[in-house]
C-alpha cells in the first residue's frame, strides 16, 4: 500500500502549481496508509463478519450485526491505540536497532527515484543528527547538508520516472482493469470461468478470475509468495478437499464451511498458520529477551544510545503525548466496546486486557515485521484468542471480540512502522507523519464504516463475491475453543502439517536472518495456508502476476535496472477495480444488476442469482 499511495500521490501532485518535496510525499503516504489500515486493523474483513455468522444454538449469542454508527463506535474504539504506540516503538526498532523494513525501504528508494534524490542511506550506521536551521550558530548551519546538491550516483535512473511514461502506464492499466470489472459486473461468468470443467467447477469450486487486479497484486506480491500461495492452494484444493470427501470425514458440500470440504481444510490451514507465525517470532523473542538481559553488560551506555537519534525534539512526537495517547484510547476503547457490544458480550476489564496484550504482541509483531517484511497478525490473533479462551471460557462472542482488540494494535503499529522507516531514510518529519496517521485514521473511521454499510447491504458478507475466509477462521477457532471438537481426522493432517510447517519456517527464518539468496524460495507457511482458505480462483490469477514480475525482472536484469514501470502498471490494475467496483456498489444499491447470467456454476457467481 505505500508503494502505490507514494507513486499516485506523486503523479497527481504534477497537477498542482508547485510540486510536492519527497518528505512531503511521505506524510501524505503515511495518511493514506493510516486510513487503508483500517479495515484490516478493526476486523471489517474478519472480525465482524465472523461475529454476523454467529448461531444462538450452537454458539449461544445471536449473531451480531452493527449498525452504522455501532460500525463507528467500533472503529473509534480501536482506531488509535497503534497510532500512539509507534512512537515509542519507532525508537527502538528504527533508531536503536536499525532493523531493516524491506517495504518501508523500497518505498524510499521509490521516492528517491521519482523526485531525483540520491538513494536513501540504508547502511546500519549512525548518522548526524538535525539542526535548526534558525539558529545563530554558523558552524551548525553549515554541519546541515542539503539533500539536492549530493550528485546522483546513477543519473540514468531518472530517466526511467519519465513523467508522460508513468503517466500512460497508469492510465491504461486503470482503464483496462476497470473495463474489465464492470463488463464483469454485467456478466459475472467472465469473474468465474470454468476453465477446468463445469464438474470440477460445480463439484469442486475450480474456476479462475481473469481479475486484473488480482494480476497486479500478484505483481506486487511477487512470484515466491504467489508460488507459496499456489502450493498450498493444490495442496488443499487438489489433495486433501477430495480426500476428505471421499474418505467421509466432509460429507457435505464441498464449499459448506461446517460439514464440508472447506470447512475440513480450514483446521489444517490454521494449524499451519500458527506454527509457521510462532516459530517465525522465537528468534525475535530470545533476541528481544537476550538483549535485554544482557544489555547491562553492553559497552555502550545510556547516553550512547541516545546519541542515535538524528531528530531534533520540535520534530520527535514528545513522550506525554504518546502516555495521554495511550491511556486516553485504552480507556475510551474500553468504554465504546462496551457501548457497542455490551455486558453481555464482553466484559469491560477483558477489553482493557486485550489493549495492554496487544501492545506486547504489537513488539512482536513490528521487530518479525522489520526483520522478515512479514507482520504475523494472523498468528497473534490466534494468540490473543488461545489467552481469552483461558481467563473468559465459555464465550464465543468475548473472545473474538478482544483477540480483535488485541490484534488491531499489532496490525496497525506494523503498518504504520514501515511509513516510519521509509521517513526516517528520506529525513521526513516524524511529528508530521504522526499528524498523518492521526489524520488518516480518524478520516477513516466514516470511510471504512460507510462502506462496509453500503457493501453489507448491497452484497452478502460471507458471499460469493466477498467470501471473508479470515472470519470462519476467527468463529472456527473460538468455537474449537469452547467445544474442543474437530472434525474427524482433521487432527492428524493439523498435528502433521504443523510439524512440517515449524520446521520449514524454522530454516526459512535462518535463512533469512543470514541472508541467504535462497531463503525466498522456502514455501511462507502464512501463503501456504491462504491457499487452504480461498478458492482456486483467488491464487490463479495472482499467480499469473507472480509470474509476470519474475520474467519481466529476470529479462531486464534485476529490479535496480527495471525500473518502476511494472508497479506503475500493477497499481493501475489494483485502482481500477477498487474504483469501479465503487460503480458497481451504486448500480447495485439502486437495482441495477447483471445483464446476463449465461455460462455461470450456481453459487460461484456474484451478483448472479443463477
Amino acid at each position: 500500500m505505500s508503494l502505490q499511495s507514494a507513486l499516485i500521490g506523486y503523479l497527481l501532485a504534477r497537477f498542482l502549481p508547485t510540486p510536492i518535496s519527497a518528505q512531503e510525499n511521505i506524510v501524505l503516504q503515511t495518511t493514506a496508509v493510516a486510513t487503508g489500515t483500517m479495515p484490516l486493523a478493526a476486523g471489517f474483513v474478519g472480525i465482524l463478519p465472523a461475529l454476523s455468522l454467529l448461531e444462538e444454538d450452537r454458539d449461544g449469542a445471536p449473531p451480531v450485526n452493527l449498525s452504522w454508527f455501532a460500525s463507528v463506535g467500533w472503529s473509534c474504539a480501536v482506531a488509535f491505540f497503534g497510532v500512539f504506540l509507534s512512537p515509542p516503538l519507532r525508537k527502538q526498532v528504527i533508531i536503536d536497532e536499525q532493523l531493516a523494513f524491506p517495504s518501508g525501504t523500497a518505498t524510499a528508494q521509490l521516492i528517491s527515484v521519482l523526485h531525483e534524490l540520491p538513494p536513501p542511506d540504508t547502511t546500519i550506521r549512525r548518522r548526524r543528527g538535525y539542526t535548526e536551521l534558525d539558529t545563530e550558530d554558523v558552524n551548525a548551519v553549515e554541519a546541515v547538508t542539503p539533500i539536492e546538491e549530493v550528485p546522483l550516483d546513477n543519473p540514468h535512473a531518472i530517466e526511467d520516472t519519465d513523467e508522460r511514461e508513468g503517466w500512460s502506464a497508469l492510465i491504461w492499466s486503470f482503464a483496462a482493469s476497470g473495463v474489465m470489472t464492470l463488463t464483469a459486473y454485467f456478466f459475472p461468468v467472465i469473474f468465474s470461468l470454468p476453465i477446468f470443467g463445469s464438474y470440477l467447477a460445480r463439484q469442486w469450486l475450480w474456476t479462475f478470475t481473469p481479475s486484473l487486479s488480482y494480476v497486479g497484486q500478484g505483481i506486487i506480491m511477487g512470484f515466491p509468495t504467489t508460488l507459496s500461495m499456489n502450493l498450498g492452494m493444490v495442496v488443499g484444493w487438489g489433495i486433501l478437499s477430495p480426500l476428505s470427501k471421499h474418505a467421509g470425514w466432509a460429507p457435505g458440500p464441498v464449499g459448506d464451511m461446517t460439514s464440508g470440504a472447506r470447512g475440513w481444510i480450514l483446521w489444517t490451514s490454521l494449524a499451519i498458520m500458527c506454527t509457521d507465525s510462532l516459530v517465525s517470532l522465537c528468534p525475535v523473542i530470545v533476541e528481544l529477551v537476550c538483549s535485554k538481559l544482557l544489555k547491562r553488560t553492553s559497552s555502550l551506555n545510556e547516553e550512547d544510545r541516545d546519541d542515535k537519534e538524528v531528530e531534533t525534539e520540535d520534530r520527535l512526537v514528545p513522550m506525554r503525548w504518546v502516555l495521554w495517547g495511550l491511556g486516553g484510547s485504552i480507556v475510551s476503547g474500553t468504554i465504546l466496546v462496551w457501548l457497542v457490544f455490551g455486558h453481555e458480550g464482553i466484559k469491560p476489564w477483558a477489553t482493557f486486557v486485550g489493549f495492554l496484550m496487544g501492545g506486547l504482541l504489537s513488539v512482536l509483531g513490528v521487530r518479525a515485521l522489520g526483520e522478515t517484511d512479514l507482520n504475523p497478525v494472523s498468528g497473534l490473533g490466534k494468540i490473543s484468542q488461545l489467552f481469552f479462551a483461558w481467563i473468559q471460557p465459555g464465550n464465543v462472542v468475548a473472545n473474538i471480540i478482544a483477540g480483535g482488540v488485541a490484534e488491531a494494535g499489532a496490525q496497525q503499529a506494523g503498518d504504520l512502522m514501515q511509513d516510519l522507516k521509509t521517513g526516517h531514510l528520506i529525513r521526513a518529519s516524524p511529528r508530521a507523519q504522526f499528524y498523518g496517521q492521526l489524520i488518516g485514521s480518524s478520516l477513516s473511521i466514516l470511510v471504512t464504516a460507510t462502506a462496509y454499510t453500503l457493501y453489507k447491504r448491497a452484497y452478502e458478507i460471507p458471499g460469493p463475491s466477498f467470501p471473508a475466509p479470515t472470519a470462519y477462521v476467527w468463529l472456527g477457532l473460538a468455537r474449537l475453543l469452547r467445544d474442543g471438537e474437530l472434525p474427524e481426522k482433521s487432527n492428524v493432517f493439523m498435528l502433521g502439517f504443523g510439524v512440517l510447517f515449524a520446521l520449514i519456517a524454522a530454516a526459512k527464518t535462518h535463512a533469512t536472518l543470514r541472508q541467504r539468496w535462497y531463503a525466498k524460495w522456502i514455501p511462507s507457511g502464512v501463503a501456504f495456508a491462504i491457499g487452504f482458505l480461498n478458492t482456486p480462483s483467488f491464487s490463479l490469477a495472482r499467480l499469473v502476476g507472480g509470474i509476470i514480475e519474475y520474467i519481466y525482472y529476470r529479462r531486464m536484469g534485476g529490479r535496480e535496472k527495471g525500473g518502476i514501470r511494472l508497479i506503475i502498471i500493477a497499481s493501475g490494475f489494483v485502482l481500477g477495480e477498487g474504483v469501479i467496483s465503487i460503480v458497481s456498489l451504486v448500480l447495485r444499491t439502486f437495482g441495477v444488476g447483471a445483464v446476463s447470467c449465461w455460462g455461470c456454476v450456481p453459487g460461484l457467481c456474484g451478483g448472479c442469482p443463477a
